[in-house]
């Protein structure tokens, strides 16, 4: 294991006074083949100094992480924020307390959530923001989901106004179909435009993508052959198959590259939507693409049955370990939670009647440490770049967030990745209530969690004063600048 040189500060570093310094661990840093042997020194919020084990220097605490991992905060960048079973927005703080506490107990140190209104944002994402400030004990952003014509012509000041420079769309909203989130129907020619508002000003565009014309005829095929949903998460993914998801993946990189817009594909579930995005890649669309630890994991053979609906999706198990291909490979960029906090009674009524969604931010790096680093050889370095690096420059959040180097904001996983535990119901933080991984032993755990030098998590426990202190990220796209 590579020991770091002292010396961010040159010499002059032992003669500076820190915050805290953090000792003896070893470290996933920056363009690092393995984790480094190394003490972090913070001052006011950030990484002051990278330093030699051992170096002594003053701090007012010092930290002993013998044994453990240091890696950067994960930043989870598609999740839902919302109120009970709302999941539009937070409407009192104690709803980002409670979300926030769930993400942190997990080692996420700032998430990205999707803004659902109808109201125009440039009036809403003001008192959305201090609602969530209030409660919230890691930093946030905000995506908005832009539905209406109004929305659409506040692209601009969304991003220049509020640093909020990633949109999503759902592309399955036609038909009625958005009456469910309590959103009008688009279609191809708003996503055209949404495009092109987005590479004009510097924006980037997420879409939710199936074809949903194409699944309300296999759905009522399915439907009609089993009413009464016996064949569980099978028939569930019999009504929008892998095509249908890989169709509007095709679709909407191909408009967004025509229009010159970067585009984030979220929650890729299947080996086809994966291949259709990388075609577009490879034919010079600017494409991120994003899966999610739940089609990491389970497929439609999971015995938990509808508490597992999910849109898109659980696969087949072969698209389970596409998945894991691409995260190996390299050509999946991110890992993100698609967190939903409904609790369970969402998931009565059978598979036709559930709501669709699962919660999953305790658990997405522990996850990655379990079933990805000590059972498939998925580095820690590699975790690193899928949870933190990757989504931080994909969503303009390099310039604070993402790598262990002295300057940025010092926010840090710090895990235990030989520790074994067992998920349980009755541990579980987020008001959801309920974890896909109930009775699963797990190998790797969360220690620690800090947002800017301070401990929101310490010891495996969640402190009462953390909350509040998260941050607003305005956000700026290096890679979406305009023409």
């Amino acid at each position: 294991m590579r020991r770091c040189v002292a010396g961010a500060a040159g010499g002059a570093v032992t003669a500076m006074s820190f915050d805290l310094l953090l000792a003896g661990a070893t470290v996933v840093l920056p363009r690092a083949a393995e984790p480094v042997a190394c003490d972090i020194a913070v001052a006011d919020g950030r990484i002051a100094a990278l330093l030699a084990p051992g170096t002594d220097v003053p701090a007012r605490e010092r930290v002993s992480l013998k044994g453990l991992v240091v890696l950067p905060g994960a930043i989870d960048a598609h999740l839902h924020l919302g109120h009970g079973k709302d999941i539009s927005r937070p409407r009192v703080p104690g709803d980002a307390d409670q979300e926030t506490a769930a993400a942190a107990a997990g080692g996420i140190t700032c998430f990205i959530p999707y803004l659902m209104a109808t109201e125009p944002f440039v009036t809403l994402l003001g008192d959305v923001i201090a609602v969530t400030e209030a409660g919230a004990r890691i930093d946030f952003g905000y995506h908005p989901i832009i539905a209406t014509a109004a929305q659409l012509a506040e692209v601009e000041a969304c991003i220049r106004d509020w640093g909020a420079p990633s949109f999503k769309i759902f592309m399955n909203n036609r038909g009625g179909e958005g009456k469910r989130l309590g959103l009008p129907d688009i279609d191809d020619g708003f996503l055209l435009r949404l495009c092109e508002a987005a590479a004009a000003h510097g924006g980037m565009v997420c879409p939710h993508p199936e074809t949903i014309e194409m699944a309300w005829v296999l759905r009522e095929r399915v439907m009609r052959d089993d009413p009464e949903g016996r064949g569980g998460l099978a028939s569930w993914n019999a009504t929008r198959p892998p095509f249908v998801e890989a169709d509007a993946v095709q679709r909407a990189t191909y408009v967004a590259r025509t229009a010159g817009a970067p585009l984030y594909v979220v929650h890729t579930s299947s080996a086809e939507a994966l291949d259709a995005a990388l075609r577009q890649r490879a034919a010079g669309a600017r494409v991120f693409i994003e899966t999610c630890p739940h089609y990491l994991t389970h497929d439609i053979t999971w015995p938990g049955g509808v508490t597992g609906k999910i849109n898109p999706p659980l696969r087949e198990a072969t698209d389970r370990e596409a998945l894991w291909r691409g995260l190996l490979n390299g050509s999946i960029d991110t890992v993100a939670t698609d967190h939903v906090h409904r609790d369970i009674t969402s998931k009565e009524g059978g598979i036709w009647a559930a709501s669709p969604g699962c919660p999953g931010m305790e658990t997405m790096l522990p996850v990655l440490l379990s079933e990805g680093y000590a059972k498939r050889s998925l580095s820690l370095p590699r975790i690193a770049a899928l949870t933190a690096g990757n989504p931080a420059h994909a969503m303009g959040l390099d310039h604070a967030k993402g790598a262990i180097t002295p300057g940025m904001d010092a926010d840090f996983a710090i895990v235990d990745p030989a520790a074994r535990w067992t998920v349980t119901r009755d541990a579980v933080v987020s008001s959801a209530g309920y974890s896909i991984y109930e009775g699963w032993e797990l190998t790797g755990r969360v220690v620690h969690t800090l947002v800017r030098g301070r401990f929101v998590l310490r010891e495996g426990l969640l402190g009462a004063a953390a909350v509040g202190t998260g941050r607003y990220m305005r956000r700026r796209l290096r890679h979406a600048t305009p023409a």
